[in-house]
């Protein structure tokens, strides 16, 4: 455990998984979040330190795990003219986590070369509460004898890994994953939006969901809530939108069309539009039940 830990992006999943590495017994130097408060409350909860300058974090640590919102968040991180992670990056390793483009994966890849350090995407499928257990899913991309200097750390964050590959590969593993999860979602809520306005008792009509075909995981998660209307936020609309986006822009690439992504991506990017975007992605049932905001 002598690697020392930084974190960049300190939100519900990041500020969890440096928690959980921490209780682990490993050394978390810093965190940093472009959100200084949260980033100051977060150090002085695990008592390290919450540098102003990105460089300050690579210097602080040798393996540095980064949780971003997206491509032009990731890009800002490592290739900032005034200040980046890249700054005396020799031998460090990043292990970027957030759910980004693989081209970006493939970019910083590259550019971490360049720099003398090391990038490894470990894509995550897993909630909130699964980072702060240790229990995530993972799939991790990169260079394989990279990775092996990491894999204990990475095994004390997750129950289940997956190395799939060369830089780019997690992430499109992840757009397949988010992309059928938000089809599914999609699916349920308009199966349980037809059913309530046919004056079918819900509860019964989940029972039946659960029997048979009809059944998902989503309907486990989420059924629920899209009933009751509780979309408290474990993985945001503005995110499967982003997500769903992002397998669209695969699909274009190779020549595919993908009508049912196409149009999950369009429902979500509606509930955006509605300003419903932080919003759990069950609450995509708003849109589907008679009577709510379509």
């Amino acid at each position: 455990m002598s690697q020392k830990v930084a974190f960049v992006g300190v939100g519900r999943m990041g500020a969890n998984m440096a928690r959980r590495l921490k209780d682990c017994g490993y050394a978390v130097t810093a965190v940093y979040d472009v959100n200084r408060e949260a980033a100051e409350s977060l150090a002085a909860e695990l008592g390290c330190a919450a540098p102003a300058k990105l460089s300050e974090v690579t210097a602080a640590a040798d393996v540095i795990f980064t949780v971003v919102t997206n491509d032009a968040a990731m890009r800002s991180i490592f290739q900032d003219a005034q200040d980046h992670l890249f700054v005396g990056a020799q031998g460090k390793i990043f292990i970027n986590c957030a759910t980004l483009s693989p081209a970006i994966h493939r970019e910083i890849y590259e550019a971490a070369k360049k720099a003398g350090a090391h990038s490894v995407e470990a894509c995550m499928a897993s909630s909130i509460s699964h980072a702060r257990e240790g229990k995530l899913y993972l799939m991790l991309a990169g260079d394989q004898d990279v990775y092996d200097q990491v894999s204990a750390m990475i095994e004390q964050m997750s129950v289940n890994r997956r190395f799939v590959g060369g830089p780019g590969r997690a992430a499109e593993v992840k757009a397949l994953v988010n992309m059928v999860m938000n089809i599914n979602t999609a699916g349920l809520a308009e199966g349980l939006g037809l059913a309530a306005a046919l004056g079918h008792d819900l509860s019964m009509i989940r029972e039946v969901f659960s029997q048979t075909g009809a059944n998902s995981r989503v309907l486990e998660t989420d059924g629920g809530d899209m009933v009751a209307r509780e979309h408290d936020c474990w993985f945001s609309a503005e995110h499967a939108a982003k997500d769903s986006g992002i397998a669209r822009g695969l699909a274009q690439e190779v020549g595919l069309t993908l009508p049912l992504n196409d149009a999950t991506t369009k429902q979500y990017e509606k509930m955006v539009s509605l300003g419903l975007g932080g919003l759990d992605k069950s609450g995509i049932a708003e849109l589907t039940f008679k009577g709510r905001h379509a």
